[in-house]
């Protein structure tokens, strides 16, 4: 134990003294390893992929002590970009577990699934696990089949703007923020000041684009129109039994369901390998192991604040988002 700690010691000390005149030194799997191929079941030749969705989508990486944590875009693409050239894997699954996330970075994945599914004709399964919200919602519409447990949370069909307001606080406590701008609208939707009607009626008008392009996505992937589609329009979450009337799903099922599920629709063998790309080995592992990358637990905070923190967390921004379910996945 001491010779480990000293040895940690001595590699720390290094790295800070010598900065990038040092090799490059990583204690912990990062993005810079390479993702390989791992069965979880199955013993024949074609195979089934599962791809992992978990957490708020962003195409931010996350850098954490020693190591970078790909981001969520980032690491299911690499994903899709190995299984196309992989003519073993006939079938992907996405198991989602996801409140949504920014807008550009739910629409690139949507565009990504749609392009690979274009270009390699390969079949897609959606599971949904304990959420797929919003943006979370969104990538699971190019699917085939979209299967949710008797438990999902899922809908939450559009889009909201979250954007901090201060100017009443910055009152009570005598101080304000002088601002020199070119144009009318540079500071719109400034924290530091109230907004405008007309400021508020532009924000407004661009979260009602963003939204209605969430509603055609889901009017052309379900072939939803009239009652229907404006119930879900309102942006409400339904239970899996209610997003099936809804037209939402297609199937209420659980994981060994939804492989099942991908073998039909591809035409394998019921024993076709279920694997998964991941840069770490893990003892016993299966379907419900969402890691690829060491450990993503979040550091604990000094002061935990819970969903709160997860919002404040967030950067201004439009976002495919249900934010009562952050800190949930």
């Amino acid at each position: 134990m001491k010779k480990s700690i000293w040895l940690i010691s001595t590699m720390l000390i290094a790295i800070f003294f010598f900065g990038c005149a040092t090799p490059r030194i990583t204690l912990f799997s990062d993005a810079s390893d390479p993702l390989r191929e791992i069965t979880l079941d199955g013993t024949a030749e074609d195979k089934i992929l599962v791809i992992p969705i978990t957490g708020v989508i962003t195409d931010s990486s996350k850098s954490r002590a020693l190591r970078t944590m790909p981001s969520p875009v980032q690491e299911v693409v690499s994903h899709l970009r190995l299984a196309e050239k992989d003519d073993r894997v006939k079938a992907v699954l996405f198991k989602i577990d996801s409140p949504g996330g920014t807008t550009t970075a739910s629409d690139i994945l949507y565009h990504e699934i749609v392009a690979f599914k274009q270009r390699t004709g390969k079949k897609v399964v959606v599971c949904m696990m304990n959420l797929a919200t919003s943006g979370g919602y969104y990538v699971s519409l190019p699917a085939d089949v979209i299967m949710a447990h008797p438990t999902t949370v899922t809908g939450s069909i559009g889009v909201i703007l979250m954007r901090p307001q201060v100017s009443g606080f910055m009152e009570k406590i005598g101080v304000d923020v002088r601002v020199n701008k070119s144009g009318e609208n540079k500071d719109m939707g400034s924290p530091f000041r109230p907004i405008t009607p007309a400021e508020e009626n532009m924000l407004q008008g661009l979260a009602d684009t963003l939204g209605q392009r969430f509603v055609d996505l889901v009017k052309q992937h379900r072939r939803l129109d009239g009652q229907r589609l404006a119930t879900v329009a309102d942006a409400r979450v339904f239970l899996a039994d209610a997003a099936v009337a809804a037209g939402l799903v297609d199937k209420i099922g659980y994981l060994q369901d939804a492989i099942a599920e991908a073998s039909a629709l591809a035409a394998i063998a019921a024993d076709a390998r279920v694997v998964v790309y991941r840069r770490t080995e893990y003892p016993n592992d299966n379907l419900y192991n969402t890691l690829t990358s060491g450990t993503q637990a979040k550091p604990t905070p000094v002061v935990d604040m819970g969903p709160i923190g997860d919002l404040l967390s967030l950067d201004a921004g439009f976002y495919y988002l249900w934010p009562q379910a952050l800190g949930s996945p």
